[in-house]
């Protein structure tokens, strides 16, 4: 899948993988001591500040920074934080969420007017099968609302993922930390509406060292880390040979939920997992494949 890749950059491209897995089982233990808005808000305060001093914003239009940090701040970030502070598990809400290579897929061939290919609603197919497998087993830890939340939030990426290559080849990271900029406004106001100014005062006044730690790392380990070498990778290697890697941050989110939450790794998740991953293995993979062998 990455065969082309260096040891040492595969090394890396695994690493950002962990990250940005396991950050899910940091998101829902920061979620016991802050709102979930206001963990979203925090989080691209932060990614924003200080990190907008080192780095030049893109030359991309305002419109479509604005319009990138309000999807991904807002939509993606801040509907994922309200689901899984009671209403999905880490591990579920890890695989749920990775829909987006889907949506992104099905938004692309709606913008360019393409032709649905058959492999395409094949991987779609699986995916909404893994869907259906979790919609199945809903308990008291995941419901259908958290279920609609994460793939509202799934849809708000693919959404971005569309602004961002409108954007053309620019510095992700500083498109990201700029874009953070028009995140941080309506994430506080919707706080302050939804979570209220005395639950959002209470929990900044006794959030201890643990809890502001976890949102340091989604800014440093996460935003920063995360992006700046995922850009790095992507900016020498052919997207083809690193994009598939994606594919492996709900690995680490199940096993990172499972051995440090003691997620329970039932034989109904596997199923709905290999059934997710399956159509997101097709959707990206099928095209090279046929490629290779149309030779």
């Amino acid at each position: 899948m990455a065969a082309g890749l260096p040891r040492l950059h595969l090394l890396a491209a695994l690493l950002v993988m962990a990250v940005w897995g396991s950050n899910f089982v940091i998101i829902r233990i920061a979620l016991d001591s802050f709102p979930p808005l206001l963990l979203a808000a925090l989080r691209y305060t932060f990614a924003f500040f200080p990190a907008v001093l080192l780095l030049k914003r893109p030359n991309v239009p305002w419109p479509n920074l604005a319009a990138y940090g309000v999807l991904i701040g807002g939509g993606q970030f801040g509907l994922l934080f309200i689901a899984m502070k009671a209403d999905i598990t880490p591990g579920l809400a890890s695989l749920v969420v990775q829909t987006q290579v889907i949506f992104t897929i099905l938004f692309s061939l709606l913008l360019h007017k393409e032709r649905v290919r058959l492999f395409q609603i094949a991987a779609l197919a699986l995916a909404l099968a893994g869907l259906g497998v979790i919609l199945t087993h809903t308990d008291g830890h995941t419901t259908p609302l958290g279920i609609a939340l994460v793939i509202g939030a799934a849809i708000s990426w693919s959404s971005g993922n569309m602004v961002s290559r409108a954007a053309g080849q620019v510095n992700m990271l500083a498109y990201v930390v700029w874009a953070s900029l028009f995140a941080i406004p309506p994430l506080f106001a919707l706080s302050f509406l939804m979570e209220g100014s005395d639950k959002i005062f209470q929990s900044l006044a006794q959030a201890g060292p643990g809890p502001w730690a976890a949102v340091a790392w989604q800014a440093v380990g996460n935003t920063m880390f995360g992006y700046g070498i995922w850009g790095w990778l992507l900016s020498r290697h052919p997207a083809a040979e690193v994009a598939p890697l994606a594919l492996l941050v709900p690995v680490f989110g199940m096993m990172s939920s499972t051995l440090i939450l003691g997620e329970p790794l039932q034989g109904w998740k596997i199923m709905a997992a290999l059934l997710v991953m399956g159509g997101l293995m097709i959707s990206i993979l099928w095209p090279r494949i046929a490629a290779r062998f149309s030779r």
